[in-house]
């Protein structure tokens, strides 16, 4: 099913043994944590992702791993050098210096390797917070923890998206002079705080360019030992490369590559993962450049994409979408980076920005490598869509025209933001939980009484989440200030602020993943008319009956849970849901962070909605304790009976436009499409249809259920090795995945009729 007409070479098929083989071992397999975390986002191990190793490593019976979607490799041991990072011999301090002295020590003491057959080089085996000793300080995780308990949480892990053109333009070298400007600017004008920033960012610099270089004189070592004539050359080549990169701007089109990998390695490093903007956009000069004057080739171009992708399966990039005058942006590199996925498949983050005035030809490509990958590469994602949701929250259209799908369903203005994505949750079954109880206190009887109580609480949570957010921000710059990131954004070098500061970036919302949206709609609306209107059962039974998992109540639990469920387009528990996203929208949307901006509801969850039910226990929609709870605004598991249709009918309800993402995931069976002599062509109509009505995302896995299922116990049988699975937002090899993950995901409604 995935055969494409583009063949690869011996030297490409080599790096993609090598690329698959990591995965597949679980090399890549670094992003874990616990269910606590995954949940609220805050745990008493860490205040991000768990590393696989290092002191603040889980123990094999808490590790929960999410899947192989990272550059890191792991080597299995901790940072070689760890009690000689200078935050642990002289102290860690709250400041941009401290940071800066250890990046630059751990970067100095990161290997710089080149492997046979490659041409693009660069990546690393250990991440930076694993190895520097830092904690917030003791009033922000405690109001963290107490946050917790309210059902939300979150930690600044901004799925960002630098604007590469300008490193790609003045390269390391012209950074550097950029950052040493500035810095003079600043320290004329007395102020000690922006210089002292600024010279901390000269250090990170300056490493950078130390670490280019350290990877020429690698490849001409190399070289110099080497007797086959064509590895001999490839070495020389790579060394002249990253020597021109490391005293100056990219001049070709496979050095510009060459830039952006190193970009992503070095700042990946730091532990924080970014989209990296519209790969057409910033390749096509040079491409064109090197196409005229007869050094490039397409199919050259194809396979130095297709090493890019091999390197780093996590990069987020974006093709399509618009150019600032409004007309499509579809360009030669469009083709060329999604034919070289296309050659080489498997696990990847690339997103396809339709609109209407697309290249129609080109959007058929796209959705005919769906369709054959099976694996929801490309994401299907609606610019327009995307850029009215900036304007909508405010950006100028400047910033906003540059949007880019720079995450599992986030989208940036490249270059111009910091929303601070991915890791704040809330959880939104828990102020419905604790309506609940105050409603039988108070012996509330009608619907709307109770519903004034529940909205109360939801808005309690959000008061308590933006205190804590806030209080994370005074100390974000100066705990984990992002510097390499701050290097591509606007002003930000010229402010002498780092992108995470009060006052750095162009805009600063906050964006929130809300958890359990069609579980609240769907407990809601059985309440409403169960409890409120037929008065069947009072507040006080369906407590008891939820917090005892239903046990003795299953008369109950059926009544409940045959109520109509969000996802097959009635009316009644569709007008509810629309009741639920606008009053968490507008509760968020009416608190304001230090920085000046608004908070912004995201319907979305990448995964600790498998592991919510443990700590949220049963739910009144008849929901069991042990169960997951929905997927992001997807309905509930099995709940969603007319089809695909009626399901996107019922998302759309609420305009996407106003939110900060919600995909719509869609898993289908082969034999869907059984009749259909183009396959791609019904994925195209669907998702075209979907996002003229306003849908902002769409993921697709095509995947043989049976296979699946078996697969979630029988993982070192090879022949499920390869399969790979559109997650949520993200892709990853199925059978590395933590067990609970599979397990959810094979109970996702696999959907056989439109």
């Amino acid at each position: 099913m995935t055969k494409s007409k583009f063949k690869k070479s011996d030297r490409i098929q080599k790096l993609w043994e090598r690329s698959t083989g990591l995965s597949k071992s679980g090399k890549r397999n670094v992003y874990v944590d616990n269910a606590e975390f995954l949940v609220y986002h805050w745990s008493g191990h860490s205040a991000g992702f768990s590393p696989a190793t290092g002191e603040l490593a889980l123990s094999d019976d808490e590790r929960i791993n999410l899947g192989d979607h990272n550059c890191r490799v792991d080597v299995g041991t901790s940072f070689p050098y760890l009690d000689e990072m200078p935050s642990r011999v002289k102290g860690f301090e709250y400041s941009a210096t401290n940071w800066a002295r250890d990046y630059a020590f751990f970067l100095d003491h990161s290997p710089a390797e080149v492997y046979p057959n490659e041409t693009i080089v660069g990546e690393f085996h250990w991440q930076l917070d694993e190895a520097r000793n830092f904690v917030y300080p003791d009033e922000v995780v405690e109001l963290g923890f107490d946050l917790r308990q309210m059902g939300a949480g979150g930690t600044s892990l901004a799925h960002t998206c630098p604007d590469l053109s300008i490193g790609l333009g003045k390269g390391w070298v012209g950074l550097l002079k950029d950052v040493t400007e500035s810095k003079e600017k600043w320290q004329r004008y007395g102020n000690k705080k922006r210089s002292a920033y600024l010279e901390a960012q000269e250090q990170v610099v300056k490493a950078i360019i130390r670490y280019t270089m350290r990877h020429s004189d690698r490849a001409m070592e190399l070289a110099k030992a080497e007797n086959d004539p064509e590895q001999k050359a490839r070495y020389q080549k790579i060394a002249a490369n990253m020597e021109q990169l490391a005293k100056g701007a990219p001049e070709s089109f496979e050095q510009a590559v060459q830039w952006i990998q190193l970009f992503q390695v070095v700042e990946r490093i730091n532990g924080h993962g970014n989209g990296y903007g519209r790969l057409d956009q910033l390749l096509i000069d040079f491409y064109k450049k090197d196409l005229g004057n007869g050094i490039i080739t397409r199919e050259l171009a194809r396979d130095i994409l297709a090493e890019l992708y091999l390197k780093y399966g996590g990069n987020y990039f974006s093709f399509g979408g618009r150019d600032r005058d409004g007309r499509d942006a579809t360009n030669e590199i469009s083709w060329i980076g999604l034919e070289a996925y296309d050659m080489i498949g498997g696990y990847n983050h690339l997103g396809v920005m339709w609109h209407e005035d697309m290249d129609q030809e080109y959007y058929s490509y796209a959705c005919d490598v769906v369709t054959r990958h099976g694996c929801g590469v490309p994401t299907l994602v609606n610019y327009d869509v995307m850029r009215d949701s900036e304007l909508y929250s405010g950006y100028s259209e400047e910033d906003a025209w540059n949007v880019s799908y720079s995450g599992c369903q986030w989208y940036c203005a490249a270059g111009a933001e910091y929303s601070d994505h991915d890791l704040n949750s809330f959880v939104l079954p828990a102020p419905m939980q604790r309506a609940m109880k105050m409603a039988e206190e108070q012996n509330t009887e009608t619907f709307e009484e109770f519903w004034d109580l529940y909205t109360r609480e939801v808005e309690r949570t959000a008061e308590a989440f933006t205190e804590f957010k806030n209080r994370v921000y005074k100390w974000q710059d100066r705990v984990w200030p992002e510097m390499v990131t701050t290097l591509c954004m606007k002003d930000t070098i010229q402010k002498g602020l780092d992108v995470t500061a009060i006052g750095g970036p162009h805009n600063a919302f906050t964006s929130v993943n809300v958890l359990g949206v069609p579980n609240v709609v769907d407990s809601l609306y059985a309440m409403k008319k169960i409890i409120f209107e037929e008065k069947k059962y009072t507040m006080a039974q369906l407590n008891d009956a939820i917090q005892n998992n239903w046990k003795d109540h299953e008369v109950m639990r059926q009544i409940m849970l045959n109520q109509e469920k969000f996802g097959n387009d009635q009316d009644g528990v569709d007008e509810m849901y629309v009741r639920v996203a606008e009053n968490i929208h507008d509760t968020l949307e009416g608190q304001r962070n230090l920085k000046g901006f608004h908070f912004r509801a995201s319907l979305f969850q990448y995964m600790g909605h498998t592991y919510a039910g443990r700590i949220l226990g049963a739910t009144p929609d008849g929901r069991f304790a042990e169960e997951p709870i929905a997927h992001g605004c997807n309905p509930m598991h099995g709940r969603n009976h007319e089809g695909i249709t009626a399901t996107a009918k019922s998302l759309l309800k609420v305009p996407f436009r106003e939110y900060q993402g919600g995909s719509l995931q869609i898993e289908l069976q082969p034999k869907f499409f059984d009749g259909k002599e183009n396959k791609g062509a019904y994925i195209e109509n669907f998702s075209k249809a979907y996002m003229k009505k306003g849908g902002i995302q769409i993921n697709f896995n095509v995947i043989d259920l049976e296979k699946l299922k078996k697969a979630v116990d029988d993982i070192e049988n090879p022949e499920y090795a390869d399969i790979v699975v559109k997650v949520t937002g993200y892709s990853a090899h199925f059978v590395v995945m933590d067990h609970e993950f599979r397990k959810e995901f094979v109970n996702r409604v696999n959907y056989t009729s439109v």
